[in-house]
This record gives structure tokens, sequence and C-alpha cells, in this order.
């Protein structure tokens, strides 16, 4: 693993993180919940289950860097790591023009981070062939 990919890495750890605990002060009513998920939520119910799945998804986001960057021990085997870094590339690059597109500011600035989160990714899960994957 390259010292650059580490970083890589751990950039999308401490947005992904950050991501969790915001989507936490959501379920937990501490932020309003109108400014999640491009302002389409309707209900209180609704918030509970997307914010309930995001925060599953990002804690599972998480597991995978961690197997990625060395952190713990590969459980799911390192193909299988790279095939689901590639399903989230796939994700964040989608949530990107969704935020791009989305009701509020705030989730179209998002569009940055979800765009960021894409290139992290592409960075650490790009082919070893490539000359400026080391």
């Amino acid at each position: 693993m390259t010292s650059n990919k580490l970083t890589c890495i751990n950039i999308l750890v401490v947005i992904s993180v950050l991501a969790t605990i915001f989507h936490v002060l959501i379920l937990v009513r501490v932020i309003p919940y109108e400014i999640a998920w491009g302002g389409r939520l309707k209900t209180v119910e609704e918030m509970y289950v997307f914010e309930t799945i995001s925060i599953l998804i990002n804690s599972f986001f998480i597991f995978i860097l961690f197997q990625k960057g060395e952190y713990i021990r590969y459980f799911l085997g390192k193909k299988t790591v790279n095939l689901f870094l590639w399903i989230f590339f796939t994700i964040f690059a989608l949530n990107t023009i969704g935020n791009v597109f989305a009701k509020t500011n705030f989730e179209k600035y998002l569009a940055i981070v979800t765009l960021l989160n894409s290139i992290l990714i592409w960075a650490i899960n790009k082919p070893l062939g490539n000359k400026l994957s080391n």
C-alpha cells in the first residue's frame, strides 16, 4: 500500500465518519431532516428509515476502507473489497449528479464532497498497471 493511497483512504474515512455523525444528528433531530435527501423527505417516519439506512451504508463503507487500508484484516477478501469500492465509486458518482439537482442548496454543495469521494476511491482502487498508481 502506497502512502498516497493510504492518505486517500484516511481522507475517505474522515469524510465518512463526519457524514455518519451528520446523519446521527438528523436521526436524533438535532439537525432538521428537511435539509437532507434533496429535501424530498415528507415525514419523520421516512426520515428514520432513510437515516438508518444511510448510517448503515456509511458504517459498511468505513469497514471496507479499513480493510483496504489494512487497518483490519480482510474479512471479505481483496477482490470483494475492490468490487465494493467500485460499487461505492458508482454510487458517489451518481449521487454527485443527484446532488447538483437537489432542492436544497445544502445538498447542492454536497456534490463537491461526493465528487471528492469518487475521485479518492478511483485513486485507491485503480488498476495497478497504471504508472500513476504508485
